[in-house]
């Protein structure tokens, strides 16, 4: 491996499932933070409840990342069992330091392509982890922090706090000897090399504080903070993953936060607990996956026919059926946006970082409260379950306000809870209202919520609950500044929406160090569409680049069918788990620019 100091690394953390290699990779990056590195890490697991394989993937950086590199500079695996499953996720650099138990055997045909002998570090982890009666994983974790240049006090520090938190003190002495051994094994590859792997970012932080309040969060704990700071106060749910660890993360705040989350029995009962709770007044949200999501589809119709908030949060996997639970796909934008039967206006929205989960998910529930109409948030394992090091996240702006019907006086006329009004948002009688009865179900009905089958009445609504959506292109830009993300200029652009934006982005900075100047657009509101604004955000813009990950292009067929493109259209695509990568999108900008006016679209998997 070279010897320069470096200001970006990734690495591989592996072994087989309960090795707690997650859990190592999860401390460094904690330990990383105190050192004052930006990063991020994504866990990579195998369906099984326990066993199979696990890997801690990490990014460290003297800057923000919000995706990973093109493949891994560091490779630690304490076995191999079950490696070759990483295949397609773990891409190793020609330059890869391999550093492996001694006693695993011979290296995987996908390792042995790309490491020599040179590179190759085969150490006693096993060995010295039985000798202290430790786990393997604090032995690797000692090695690793010394490789990086971490302060061994520091990481000392965040090991004893973790078992603390756990209450597994017996743990701690043994854990921090493997640790001290770890640093020994380490000490003369860092003599050879005449110091650490990486450049230390300035001064290290003692505490977060010290870092300027920076936060270590992930993507699901964004999502269920951005949800309280907008004022959501009930969550029903169901456990799936990837998304159960946001509703065990919400089960005790929302609580100190006035509000209540409730396990329900499965998700048909949640998405109706969630309606009933916001019919009550209180903001509401359950979070799910694609199965689960699938089960809520006939509560979604009842949401916008009875003209009910709430914030769905799918926070997507491969699919379809069970497909993947552990693994990151884009496969449920067409079911976010055409899977309630008839016609059922709604809003879909999808955070494009984790420091974006917290915003965009304010603004879903702002927009479902003042809209009166579900909203779906479309998150994915990516990014819902990366964890990140980030600047302090300032509060979001938004909050869940409600056009709401006071009382109706007696000499008023009869309440009309489904009222035609100019924008399609009637006043919201909450039960009990003094002279506001009147009746919620998911029949059509006329503009008091009486049952109605005429079919002038069932015209007006459908108007009206178009309407009313359709009117947030009529809404001042100042308003509706959230509704997509822009960077850069030039002919040339890069269109994306979901986890996908990072790559992106970061493929538009590397364009731009070649002299390839290209903008970058992140549609946070896909429904309803925004025609005018993307035209406005696409003008001078001759060849469009469509990056996503999924199989059959749905983002591309989403555009086509409601925009208009550039005459030139370059599809980037490819399915998951494999992730899509910055130069895979580097790429693509490259063959844009050099394509002829007459192709219309070209696949770059």
């Amino acid at each position: 491996m070279t010897s320069v100091l470096r200001e970006n690394i990734s690495l591989a953390i592996t072994g087989s499932g309960g090795s707690g290699m997650l859990s190592a990779g999860e401390l460094l990056l904690r330990t990383a933070a105190k050192t004052g590195f930006y990063g991020l890490l994504t866990r990579s697991v195998g369906p099984q409840i326990r066993g199979g394989e696990s890997a801690a993937l990490i990014r460290l950086a003297h800057y923000p990342v919000e995706t990973h590199d093109d493949h891994f500079h560091v490779l630690l695996a304490a076995d191999w069992n079950n490696f070759h499953r990483f295949a397609g996720e773990i891409v190793l650099g020609e330059d890869v330091l391999v550093i492996v138990d001694e006693q695993a055997g011979d290296l995987p045909e996908m390792v042995a392509a790309v490491a020599d002998e040179k590179s190759i570090l085969r150490l006693p982890l096993h060995a010295l982890a039985r000798e202290l009666d430790a786990r393997v994983n604090m032995v690797a974790l000692g090695f690793l922090g010394a490789l990086l240049g971490m302060e061994q006090d520091m990481l000392r520090a965040v090991v004893q706090d973790f078992f603390r938190r756990k209450k597994r003190d017996r743990f701690i002495e043994p854990s921090l000897a493997a640790l001290e051994k770890g640093r020994e094994l380490a000490e003369p590859l860092l003599k050879a090399r005449g110091g650490p792997l990486i450049a230390t970012p300035g001064k290290p932080c003692r505490d977060m504080a010290d870092c300027g309040a920076r936060w270590l969060i992930s993507g699901n704990r964004a999502v269920a903070t951005g949800f309280l700071q907008a004022g959501g106060r009930f969550v029903a749910g169901y456990p799936i993953t990837p998304a159960t660890d946001m509703l065990e993360w919400l089960a005790p705040r929302i609580g100190r936060a006035g509000g209540l989350l409730v396990q329900a029995e499965d998700e048909l009962a949640a998405i109706n607990m969630v309606l009933g709770a916001s019919f009550g007044g209180l903001p509401a949200m359950t979070a799910t996956s694609g199965p689960g999501f699938s089960l809520m589809v006939e509560g979604l119709g009842l949401g916008v026919m009875a003209e009910i908030p709430a914030l769905i949060v799918d926070v997507q996997r491969v699919g379809p059926s069970t497909g993947i639970p552990t693994k990151s796909e884009q496969g449920d934008l067409q079911l976010a946006l055409c899977g309630a039967h008839g016609d059922a206006p709604h809003l879909v929205l999808a955070p494009d970082c984790v420091v974006d989960c917290l915003h965009t998910t304010a603004w879903a529930l702002h927009l479902a409260e003042r809209l009166q109409c579900p909203a779906v948030l479309l998150s994915d394992q990516k990014l819902g379950q990366m964890l990140s090091i980030t600047d302090a996240i300032p509060p979001a702006p938004w909050k869940a306000e409600r056009k709401l019907k006071e009382s109706c006086a007696e000499n008023e006329e009869p309440y009309k809870r489904y009222a035609i009004t100019e924008d399609g948002v009637s006043p919201m009688a909450l039960p009990g209202t003094p002279g506001c009865l009147h009746t919620v179900d998911g029949l059509e009905h006329d503009e008091r919520a009486l049952p109605s089958s005429q079919v002038e009445d069932h015209a007006a609504q459908l108007e009206k609950r178009h309407r009313k959506l359709a009117r947030l292109e009529d809404w001042p830009d100042e308003e509706m500044a959230h509704w997509a993300d822009i960077m850069g200029s030039g002919e040339v652009a890069v269109i994306t929406w979901g986890s996908s934006a990072g790559a992106a982005r970061e493929a538009v900075r590397m364009a731009a160090d070649e002299g390839l100047h290209a903008r970058h657009i992140s549609l946070r509101l896909l429904w309803p569409p925004q025609k005018n604004r993307l035209a406005r955000l696409l003008e001078g813009v001759r060849r469009l680049i469509v990056v996503e990950q999924s199989h059959s292009g749905q983002f591309l067929h989403y555009l086509r069918a409601h925009y208009d493109l550039p005459e030139v259209v370059v599809s980037c695509r490819r399915p998951g788990p494999r992730p899509i990568t910055p130069r895979q999108v580097l790429r693509a900008l490259r063959e844009a620019c050099e394509m002829k006016e007459t192709f219309s679209e070209r696949v770059c998997t």
